[in-house]
């Protein structure tokens, strides 16, 4: 397909190149729009970036890649064929999950194989975890298949979806309902610790997030080869293959305002680019309180964002180590000794605790060419409090933190870990702030919870500045790749519109 001229075509600009932007400026420029995406950082990709240290490849996140179907319809979109760009791994088991009593779980997709290692961890539980994926089926109809790419744009909006969303109690948490149908502690764990992947405390984060269950059994958890990286890289060449121009070493100083509409983006170093549809896939606090600062509307706008409930920050390690650890699975959750007491401190407390919880990824595990040969690459993160509701002083903590986690693995997962290690750096919540504008080292934009879902969260289309749009995890319908790639189908069809293109 040759792109079209962009001569008399609408221009569009995209601020940021995470997975939100790229999928939205996918969309306009494969309907006939002409985009411009600017991206602050020297390379694509926003919380996908990539890292390269001493021959080693490290994605900085997302690893988890579920509902594949959604980057895939982005090249049917386009009449091209996602496999041609990128190759997609299904993994199992989904996860590996490791309590400190050296009990291990492998979380499977496959119904059969998940029964069985339910009935050999809790048989009393196995016909409660059927009824809770039978719930959990039911939100993923509601809340995802019909809801997840629907802008909410008024109260209506929210009142129409109201009583199915009544009836499927997601007044309650994702904990709570889990744990009206399972009994054991550990399995109540292993089915409700998946919001803390889009930034949500399972005991607070609204029950329609149970869909999360039904997600991955329907279309299981993937892996690009070559990494996060690779796909995000095959989202670039998509884009510019139809004709779109995307710019690095460009951040952008202000969103330019012509009365009640935007007129475009200045960067930082003067330039000037002319728009009448911007898209922020920014963090919406920084847009609405930098970018948008001469804004009356956009100031009252992020001082009540600030006063949200943000998700929580991360701490991460990138490591790369002599040898491998082939027995490990490719992601693997380590639980602590406490569950909700340690999620109470991580989200209402601020305290940086002694004990943690921790997510590894070993993509050398189905990879290996993203380490040296002879070698392979890992990272893990903590979660921890974002820096709105804590005084950690990060200098100092952060590598007393770095130890006690590198020496948990070594005793959990990976026996000789620290003499082996090659190579190694920490992404600490005050990088969240400086390298990606995220409100206070928030990792995931504003919570999950039910009062800040659909209508109640940032609306994909401003209600005030003309022409101005938001994609991405702070806006509906949320993070995770799913639903940030579900946000751009949704603002696409709101700027497509007033484009009068169709």
């Amino acid at each position: 397909m040759t792109p079209a001229s962009s001569h008399d075509r609408p221009r569009a600009v995209v601020i940021g190149s995470g997975f939100g932007g790229l999928a939205l400026a996918i969309r306009l420029q494969a309907a006939g729009a002409a985009v411009i995406v600017v991206e602050a950082r020297d390379k694509p990709g926003g919380r996908a970036y990539v890292y390269e240290q001493d021959g080693f490849r490290f994605d900085a996140g997302p690893t988890v890649l579920t509902a594949p179907t959604v980057i895939d319809e982005l090249f049917k979109i386009a009449n091209r064929d996602r496999a041609d760009y990128v190759e997609l791994t299904e993994l199992t088991p989904l996860y590996r999950l490791l309590w400190q009593d050296g009990t291990s779980f492998d979380y499977s997709g496959d119904e059969a194989t998940l029964e069985k290692a339910i009935a050999h961890l809790s048989p009393n539980d196995v016909e409660g975890y059927r009824r809770f994926r039978k719930y959990s089926r039911a939100v993923f109809a509601e809340g995802y298949e019909r809801l997840a790419h629907v802008p909410f744009l008024d109260i209506w909006s929210m009142v129409r979806a109201a009583p199915k969303l009544v009836r499927l109690q997601s007044y309650r948490s994702v904990y709570g309902m889990v744990a009206k149908f399972i009994e054991n502690d550990k399995l109540r764990q292993a089915f409700s610790y998946h919001t803390l992947l889009v930034g949500g405390n399972p005991f607070s984060t609204s029950a329609i997030y149970a869909l999360i269950h039904a997600l991955e059994l329907k279309w299981g958890v993937h892996f690009p080869k070559g990494g996060t990286g690779a796909l995000v890289a095959a989202l670039v060449k998509l884009f510019r293959d139809l004709g779109g121009d995307i710019r690095l070493n460009a951040p952008v100083d202000q969103v330019l305002l012509e009365s009640d509409r935007v007129g475009g983006v200045q960067l930082r170093d003067g330039e000037k680019i002319p728009a009448a549809f911007v898209a922020s896939n920014a963090d919406v606090i920084h847009t609405y309180a930098s970018l948008l600062r001469d804004a009356p509307t956009a100031r009252a706008a992020a001082r009540k964002l600030e006063k949200s409930d943000h998700s929580m920050s991360l701490f991460l390690i990138y490591f790369g180590v002599k040898g491998g650890y082939p027995d490990l699975a490719h992601h693997t959750i380590l639980f602590g000794p406490r569950y909700k007491d340690l999620l109470d401190d991580i989200f209402n407390r601020g305290v940086l605790a002694d004990d943690f919880s921790l997510y590894l990824h070993s993509p050398s595990v189905t990879d290996p060419s993203l380490a040296p040969p002879g070698h392979s690459t890992h990272y893990v993160l903590a979660p921890v409090p974002h820096l709105g509701i804590s005084n950690v002083d990060w200098g100092a903590a952060g590598p007393r933190l770095a130890e006690r986690i590198l020496a948990a693995l070594e005793q959990r997962c990976m026996p000789g870990l620290r003499e082996k290690l090659v190579t190694i750096r920490t992404f600490a919540p005050p990088d969240f702030e400086s390298e990606l504008n995220a409100w206070q080292g928030s990792a995931f934009s504003l919570q999950p919870t039910l009062l800040q879902s659909a209508w109640f969260r940032v609306h994909n289309r401003d209600d005030r500045i003309r022409g101005l749009y938001f994609v991405g995890a702070g806006t509906h319908p949320g993070a995770g790749i799913p639903g940030v790639v579900n946000s751009a189908r949704a603002t696409a069809g709101l700027m497509l519109a007033d484009m009068a293109i169709e």
